[in-house]
């Protein structure tokens, strides 16, 4: 029935702040729908990027900056992501740790975005 998924929706204080942050650190392409509308592509799926104070419709009940826990793969072996972190003064919250991705074992980081998001990016453990 569901094969996927298409977007998933960020809601954020500032688009400029979180479009440099997620392009800049964690190497997203954007894409510019609009003004009000911007898109992080991830391959074929997007984290859309909603800003607290416009009037897109619909939204869920309570769209919340800070509220969302996601986990990112990573091409990189995480010592390498990690360093590339420290080189932008982007500080690591944990790891790397051993975790259960959605596939089997993984290795994570974790660290926020500018809306104190929870990022996890993760390796298919060694």
């Amino acid at each position: 029935m569901l094969t996927g998924l298409d977007h998933l929706v960020v809601t954020v204080t500032d688009i400029g702040r979180a479009v440099d942050f997620y392009s800049r650190v964690l190497g997203l392409d954007v894409r510019y729908r609009d003004a009000q509308r911007v898109d992080l592509m991830l391959g074929d799926t997007a984290l859309r990027l909603h800003q607290t104070d416009t009037d897109i419709e619909p939204i869920s009940a309570t769209p919340t900056p800070g509220s969302l826990d996601l986990c990112l793969r990573c091409q990189l072996p995480l010592d390498e992501f990690k360093q590339h972190l420290d080189v932008l003064g982007i500080e690591v919250e944990l790891g790397p740790v051993a975790r259960q991705g959605a596939n089997g074992a993984i290795e994570s980081v974790y660290l926020r975005d500018p809306d104190g998001n929870l990022l996890e990016i993760c390796r298919p453990a060694r």
